[in-house]
């Protein structure tokens, strides 16, 4: 099921840089959760696991199984949505995972999410959303007129943009260092860009749900360094050190805001 992965290159210095005791192994599948035979074989590879769970109240009462399931006690490694590279800290190392979803990607896409993903480990971000917004996950489904997949979606998309805040820089840094890397983070930028000059528009005539847009926004947030990409309304709003810093509670309070705003 697993397989160590060899790094060369950039990307063991990346490693070596920011999460150097990070373990990253091929999978034979796609996974979320780990059922336990398969999490023994992972065990043999690690000095220890300790599979986290989650308080009952941090859950609204209606949210996806998928969620739901994430937050109990089975061995759950990322969410459905979170792509072909996923990490955890519940070994010991931090293990990151590349899925073979991403057999037939480019080479430089992939190396890019290897090393978002070390770059994580080592700033020590929160694993998912949900530990990110721990019990005011409850309070941003309050706040906003969206059902239950609404409210996970626009969840995973503040977190990314809340990640994408605290990485970007890192990335911007290896103009000179690490030279394929950064042409990678740069090229998935632009790749997002052409998409975010109508977007308030579409949201606001309705052609575009909310929860799209935003995933949308706050995935260019990472690649936005420097000016280098403009993000459109409401969405700006998130590009700030408020949000680097705050978190959570800044999230939540845009959230509410902005819907008020689009009610009006």
């Amino acid at each position: 099921m697993f397989e160590t992965r060899a790094l060369s290159g950039a990307l063991a210095a990346v490693r070596e840089a920011h999460a150097p005791d990070a373990l990253v192994l091929d999978t034979e599948r796609d996974f979320e959760t780990l059922d336990p035979a398969v999490a023994e074989e992972l065990g043999l590879l690690v000095d220890g696991l300790d599979p986290v769970s989650f308080p009952d109240e941090w859950l609204p009462t209606d949210v996806p199984e998928q969620l739901a399931q994430y937050a109990g006690s089975d061995f759950t490694v990322g969410l459905p949505g979170d792509g072909g590279v996923t990490w955890t800290r519940q070994t010991e190392p931090p293990t990151v995972f590349v899925k073979p979803r991403l057999r037939t990607s480019p080479d430089p896409f992939v190396d890019f999410l290897l090393a978002e993903a070390l770059v994580e480990v080592g700033l020590d971000l929160p694993e998912s959303f949900l530990p990110f917004f721990g019990e005011r996950y409850s309070e941003l489904a309050a706040a906003v007129p969206l059902d239950p997949a609404g409210v996970y979606q626009l969840a995973a998309a503040l977190y990314t943009a809340y990640c994408g805040l605290h990485t970007r820089a890192v990335f911007a840094d290896w103009a000179g260092t690490h030279p394929d890397l950064f042409d990678a983070w740069v090229d998935a930028g632009e790749r997002l860009e052409p998409r975010l000059g109508d977007l308030s528009t579409e949201v606001a005539r309705g052609q575009t749900e909310f929860p799209a847009a935003a995933e949308l926004a706050c995935s260019a947030i990472k690649h936005a360094a420097d000016d280098r990409i403009e993000i459109p309304t409401p969405f700006a709003a998130l590009e700030s050190s408020a949000y680097a810093q705050a978190g959570p509670e800044y999230a939540v309070e845009w959230a509410r805001k902005t819907f008020e705003k689009l009610e009006d």
